[in-house]
């Protein structure tokens, strides 16, 4: 099934490049982040002013789950990276929705499209986890000499 989600011509299947894209949305949030722009980060944390440090902090977490992205799209069978980069996207959902409910730094309404991107992620990843090598070893079958 996941093989039947592989770019014709290109070798890298599907996922690779979504993890591409993500890391390509991720580095817009970064370069937001960064240098002050009222574009995404700050629209994010409209609840409470952006302070600098909060901004370069955000950014440079946002960079390193960016780098993942990256890394994993041309390494799905690197089981150690495949499983760092899917928990970045949990990382990601935990601290947005903790800062949601928790310190109300973020309204819900800004939620959804970071939910979408790390959801599709994460259960896209969780189903193709067998097909990049990272399921049980199979047992071989004994075969009987007579």
């Amino acid at each position: 099934m996941a093989g039947a989600w592989t770019k014709r011509g290109s070798g890298m299947p599907a996922l690779g490049w979504w993890l591409i894209a993500v890391g390509v949305f991720r580095s817009a949030y970064t370069w937001s982040c960064f240098f002050g722009s009222a574009a995404m980060c700050s629209a994010i944390y409209s609840e409470m002013p952006m302070t600098g440090e909060h901004g370069r902090t955000v950014a440079v977490w946002t960079l390193l789950s960016c780098t993942l992205c990256f890394l994993c799209a041309f390494n799905l069978g690197n089981k150690p990276l495949y499983a760092a980069t899917f928990l970045s996207f949990l990382y990601a959902i935990s601290y947005l929705t903790v800062e949601c409910l928790v310190y109300h730094t973020i309204r819900a309404a800004r939620l959804p499209l970071f939910i979408l991107i790390a959801g599709t992620s994460m259960v896209w990843m969780l189903l193709e986890w067998n097909t990049n090598g990272h399921g049980r070893p199979r047992p071989r079958e004994a075969t009987k000499k007579h």
